[in-house]
């Protein structure tokens, strides 16, 4: 799409850098340079707001990128494109399938109304749940990972959903403010959520996740 559009050596494009290394990858591949905005803290997407201070004459295009099947809010990103005169693409990931999603939803309902001391995600309008992604408060990275190996240690599966952003990788390196998109990395995590689990499934999560709130501090 960025061929197509003519987007080439010497232009610019605004991305996040909460994870999709390919999408970085690919803006170098035409030729132009990757610029990373921050994220907002509730779609994991970008925040639209710290968009257009990123923009020069030099910028062509910018990519949304949907994160977790929660859909970004793309509005405000068109109509900056619209009045600066920049392609805006959107890249999806993988879809739920359709028979699938509402019970994804209904799992997630139940997580969100059970789980104690940690941030449930914002559902918002049109959330699929690929991934279920909380977040552990605390002080970062070590709250996160310990939290990670005792749920792990009782049975229940859980990931990080993006270890490093893109702006920290050796290829990519940038030296810019995304503190959003740091602490994202520093606190995510991703829970079980798939439609084939049961409700014996579901209480498993909820009591290993619960048991461990005296690694965490309050989830204000």
């Amino acid at each position: 799409m960025l061929r197509a559009a003519g987007v080439g050596v010497g232009d610019e494009v605004v991305l996040p850098a909460f994870g999709n290394v390919e999408v970085a990858e690919a803006v170098v591949q035409v030729g132009a340079l990757p610029v990373f905005a921050d994220i907002d803290p509730a779609t994991y997407c970008l925040d639209a707001s710290v968009v257009e201070a990123e923009l020069t004459s030099r910028t062509a295009a910018i990519v949304v990128v949907h994160r977790f099947g929660r859909p970004a809010d793309v509005r405000p990103l068109h109509a900056i494109g619209q009045r600066h005169g920049l392609l805006v693409l959107e890249q999806g990931e993988s879809e739920v399938p359709y028979d699938e999603i509402a019970r994804r939803r209904q799992r997630a309902a139940y997580l969100d109304g059970k789980l104690r001391g940690v941030r449930t995600p914002d559902g918002g309008d049109g959330h699929t749940y690929e991934q279920y992604v909380v977040r552990v408060p605390g002080n970062g990275r070590p709250d996160r990972d310990a939290f990670a190996r005792a749920v792990l240690a009782r049975g229940v599966e859980c990931r990080v959903p993006v270890k490093t952003p893109v702006h920290r990788m050796p290829a990519f390196r940038r030296c810019v403010s995304l503190p959003e998109t740091e602490r994202a990395v520093d606190e995510t995590l991703a829970l079980p959520v798939e439609a084939a689990l049961t409700k014996r499934d579901m209480q498993r999560i909820v009591s290993a996740c619960n048991s461990l709130g005296g690694l965490l501090q309050p989830a204000y």
